[in-house]
């Protein structure tokens, strides 16, 4: 495809960058406060990649907020040496973030500092109000690390003013209640941020590049449209930055800093286009894009001059580079299903990605690391879900004969029915390349072929992958009441998300209720589509809250906000008792609980999600007759996409 855009050099200031993407700061947590030798890998893969600019993760300037990258700490200095070195080769250029979470701090113990006392929104942490010796410090310390990063050969730095940390503590009139010079007025508020990026700029040479992150906070009363230009403008017309970098959101609406599947490309634009439109600097955006077309459309249309991939680039680091070639229909998609970049740093653990196993493990596996098996093998993989795809897809481009047997008269396993949920058709994405890829390399596929141990052992295959995934459990059982199952499941109009999805009733009636015991979106988007049919829907689960699995995406809110207005209720902490001929009784779900008596609700549907069982019968039965025999994804245990995909990934690759 020809771009007439994206694929074009732009300055900042006087450095030139090869074309007009970038990737954001984004947290990874691979480098346990410094510049490991993982993540230089990480980053390294997408300088490779042909991306134009990279900007380093938050980096903390002071020890009063601690966080993935302590620059504050002159040790920090050696490895980023180490990966200017390893990216400059690619002619990517590299900034560096310059960060204060302000109240968002003190996991560690340490009091955090800000504007005023105001607790966090999040953790509750209440910090220090600061001095004008700790404000005078800390803006030393922006200073200090930004000096220090030109030494080590970085190109700029990209001052964090957004997402309701530090800076934003002090602009914002919800979280500064001051009365002296840096509170009250508009002015006195952004008097830190000027203090900070002014005393950055002294720190420099002239020509080292200094930019601002900003955007609105989406808080009712907080920064909003007019405070987020006024503020751009002012950085402009002082002559403070050579770029903004626009986002959206904080923590009161951080499902917008990090849009879901739910959100549409470019969802981002409405809230970055009038602040882009208000400065004649060059801008920078993100929201989800996905594609070179996607960012050739935006700068065409002068809505920015540089858009990020992120998300896109940690399920395909080559994204840039295929494209380019002509081969974007190469692209490993990014599906937004935010389980492994954002989750597993909400729970504490390294970023990763659910369709990417090598992310965050470029150092011991990914597709930069395959090679030709010195052996061409037959491998059959059994079961043509994402673990079993992806088993083969990996075997085939090592060299091997592939044969791919899948029972259905299709390929994807149980994502092709969670595809159909409202707003997680991405989840297709997936499944397509993986279609693709395995086509293009010549898999055998053999559909509509159930095999048992006989076909497997008569087909006589080098090496056997066992990926039948898993099956639903209809016998009732809550975790909750292991030894108290639902009666009456047996009756008609009982059935399993599955069965809701892909085989939907001719006649669901008017009521329904689902009966979620995972807490993920599966329960979720059954009652959605039940809605979408009509359907009243009230939801159920043992659980304390709503989902609380699928929270970690960022999707829960959004989800429940669509469902204001509409034929929606939800139960928490309530299991299913007793199944009728129309309804169902329910009741509290744990001994201690002090809820209502149980109660009756009409349900001509019920909607049974439970902990799924294993499909591995085939696998035990060829245990100790096939040397080289592997079970994974769902037919190991029940789990999400990320580890099938995994899994999948590692046994095509020591096939």
């Amino acid at each position: 495809m020809s771009y007439t855009h994206v694929d074009k050099p732009i300055r900042l200031r006087n450095l030139e960058i090869k074309n007009r993407t970038f990737r954001s700061a984004h947290a990874t947590d691979l480098g346990g406060g410094y510049m490991s030798d993982v993540l230089i890998a990480y980053h390294e893969q997408r300088a490779r990649g042909g991306v134009g600019l990279i900007i380093n993760e938050i980096g903390s300037v002071h020890p009063s907020t601690r966080m993935y990258q302590n620059l504050f700490d002159p040790e920090y200095d050696a490895g980023m040496r180490r990966l200017v070195d390893r990216i400059k080769p690619h002619g990517t250029r590299l900034f560096q973030q310059l960060w204060h979470g302000g109240n968002t701090g003190g996991f560690d113990g340490i009091p955090p500092w800000s504007a005023s006392d105001v607790p966090n929104i999040t953790s509750g942490h209440v910090p220090v109000r600061m001095t004008k010796a700790m404000i005078d410090e800390i803006v030393a310390s922006y200073a200090d690390c930004a000096r220090r990063m030109e030494a080590c050969g970085v190109d700029g730095v990209d001052l964090h003013f957004a997402h309701g940390y530090l800076p934003a503590q002090f602009y914002s009139p919800l979280t500064n209640d001051r009365d002296d010079e840096y509170g009250g007025s508009i002015e006195n508020r952004m008097r830190f941020m000027l203090e900070v990026i002014t005393a950055v700029r002294s720190a420099v040479s002239s020509d080292f590049v200094v930019g601002a992150r900003v955007g609105n906070d989406l808080a009712p009363g907080g920064i909003g449209e007019e405070e987020t230009i006024l503020l751009a403008q002012t950085l402009e017309a002082k002559g403070l930055v050579d770029y903004i970098n626009v986002s959206v959101g904080s923590y009161n609406r951080n499902d917008k800093m990090i849009g879901g599947m739910n959100e549409p490309t470019g969802y981002q634009l409405p809230t970055s286009i009038p602040i882009t439109q208000a400065v004649k600097v060059p801008t920078l955006i993100t929201g989800r894009f996905r594609t070179l077309e996607e960012i050739d459309q935006v700068i065409r249309a002068g809505e920015a001059d540089m858009v990020g991939l992120v998300r896109a680039m940690i399920a395909d680091p080559q994204l840039v580079a295929k494209s380019l070639a002509g081969h974007s229909d190469s692209v490993r998609p990014c599906i937004a299903c935010n389980q492994a970049c954002v989750t597993n740093l909400l729970i504490g653990a390294p970023m990763e990605c659910a369709v990417n196993p090598g992310t965050g493990h470029e150092l011991e596996r990914g597709d930069h690391l395959l090679t030709t098996a010195p052996e061409r093998r037959t491998v059959l993989v059994v079961g043509g879900g994402p673990a079993g795809m992806e088993a083969a897809r990996v075997a085939a481009t090592r060299g091997h004969n592939v044969i791919l047997a899948e029972a259905n008269p299709y390929l994807g396993g149980a994502l092709r029915a969670a595809g159909k949920v409202p707003t997680r058709h991405n989840l297709l994405d997936i499944i397509t390349w993986l279609e693709e890829e395995i086509f293009r390399l010549g898999v055998e596929v053999r559909l509509s072929s159930y095999l048992d141990a006989d076909d497997v052992l008569e087909i006589g295959a080098d090496v056997v992958i066992v990926a039948t995934g898993a099956m639903e459990r209809m016998n009732g059982v809550q975790m909750s009441h292991i030894g108290e199952p639902i009666t009456n499941v047996e009756r008609r109009g009982v059935i399993s998300s599955t069965e809701l999805f892909m085989a939907t009733p001719s006649n669901l009636g008017q009521t329904a209720v689902v009966l979620d015991d995972v807490g993920h979106f599966e329960g979720l988007g059954a009652a959605e589509f039940l809605i979408n049919q009509g359907l009243r829907v009230t939801y159920v689960t043992p659980l304390r809250e709503v989902a609380p699995t699928a929270r970690l995406t960022l999707m829960v809110e959004p989800y429940l906000q669509r469902m204001e207005g509409k034929p929606f209720s939800y139960m928490v902490r309530t299991r299913g008792i007793a199944i009728g001929d129309a309804d169902i009784t329910v009741g509290p779900a744990h001994l201690y609980d002090t809820l209502a008596d149980s109660v009756t609700i009409p349900a001509d549907t019920i909607v049974l999600v439970s902990h799924n069982r294993q499909n591995r019968e085939i696998y035990d039965a060829l245990e100790g007759r096939v040397a080289n025999l592997h079970v994974i994804g769902d037919a190991s245990a029940p789990r999400f996409v990320q580890a099938a995909i995994r899994e999948g990934h590692i046994a095509g690759a020591s096939a």
